[in-house]
C-alpha cells in the first residue's frame, strides 16, 4: 500500500507550495513511484509542477451527465467513470497527477468527493506515494475527502489566526474519526522554532519549520515550475532536514 499524505491548512499559508516541494524532494531522492491529487478546486498544483491541466474529474462527470448515451450498453455508470478517470491521470516527468476539479451541475461537489475516496482506496496500491493537495478550510474535513491518510501534514505561519485554525482541523478530524495514523503541524515563512505552548495549543506533533524564502515568491511571480528552484534553496534545505518523517515508510 502506497504512503497517503494529505495537505491542510487555511489559506494563503502556502500549503500547495509545499505539496509541491514534498513531490520534487520524493522524485529527486528516487524512492518511489509518486501521484499528485489536486484535490483544490482552484487547481493550482499543476501549474506549480509545470504542466498544463488535462481533463479533470468534474469535466469528466459533467459530461457524462449532459451526455448519458456515452455510457456503453451493459457497462455500470459508475464502472465507466472510473475508467474515465484511470484515463485522466496524465503521466509527467518522475510522478502523475489527476486534477479532480469542480463540476458546474448543482449537487454534484459530493459526487466528485465520493470519486476521490474511490480513486485514492484503489490508486494506494499502484503507487508508493499520493499526496493529496486539499482545498483551503475545513470543508474538505467534513465532506471527508481526506477521511483516510498516513500522514495529515497541517500548515500554519506563526500567527495566532494560523494556529487558531491548524487547531480547529485537528479537533474536527478528531470529531469526525478521520482514519488518520499521523497528524503533524508544519510551521511555513519562519525562522525559528516556535513556543512549546502554542505547538501544545493545536494538538499537533510538530514537524517543524521552513523559512521565508525569496526565491519561492520569484517562481510564483515568473509562473516558473517548482523544479526550476535552486537545489540549495533555504526552502529545500529545511525541508530535507525534515524529510524523514514525511516520506519514511513505518
Amino acid at each position: 500500500m502506497g504512503r497517503i499524505i494529505a495537505m491542510a491548512g487555511k489559506g494563503g499559508m502556502g500549503k500547495t507550495t509545499i505539496a509541491s516541494l514534498i513531490i520534487r524532494r520524493i522524485r529527486e531522492k528516487k524512492i518511489g513511484s509518486v501521484l499528485a491529487i489536486d484535490a483544490d478546486p482552484n487547481s493550482n498544483l499543476g501549474e506549480i509542477l509545470g504542466f498544463k491541466p488535462g481533463c479533470d474529474v468534474g469535466a469528466i462527470l459533467d459530461d457524462i451527465s449532459a451526455n448519458p448515451e456515452k455510457v456503453p450498453t451493459g457497462m455500470p455508470k459508475e464502472r465507466f467513470i472510473e475508467y474515465q478517470v484511470q484515463s485522466a491521470i496524465q503521466e509527467e516527468d518522475g510522478f502523475d497527477i489527476l486534477s479532480m476539479g469542480k463540476p458546474e451541475g448543482p449537487g454534484c461537489y459530493c459526487y466528485v468527493n465520493n470519486v476521490l475516496r474511490s480513486v485514492v482506496s484503489k490508486l494506494s496500491k499502484d503507487y508508493d506515494y499520493i499526496i493529496i493537495d486539499n482545498e483551503a478550510g475545513l470543508e474538505h474535513l467534513s465532506r471527508r475527502t481526506s477521511c483516510f491518510a498516513d500522514l495529515l501534514i497541517v500548515v500554519s505561519d506563526a500567527s495566532s489566526i494560523g494556529l487558531k485554525s491548524a487547531r480547529r482541523i485537528k479537533e474536527l478530524s478528531t470529531q469526525l474519526k478521520l482514519k488518520i495514523k499521523k497528524s503533524f503541524l508544519l510551521v511555513n515563512r519562519f525562522n525559528e522554532d516556535i513556543e512549546k505552548r502554542k505547538i501544545e495549543e493545536t494538538g499537533l506533533e510538530y514537524l517543524g519549520f521552513l523559512p521565508e524564502d525569496p526565491s519561492i515568491g520569484e517562481l510564483s511571480l515568473k509562473g516558473a515550475s517548482i523544479f526550476t528552484l535552486d537545489k540549495n534553496a533555504p526552502i529545500l534545505t529545511a525541508l530535507n532536514s525534515l524529510g524523514e518523517k514525511i516520506w519514511k515508510h513505518n
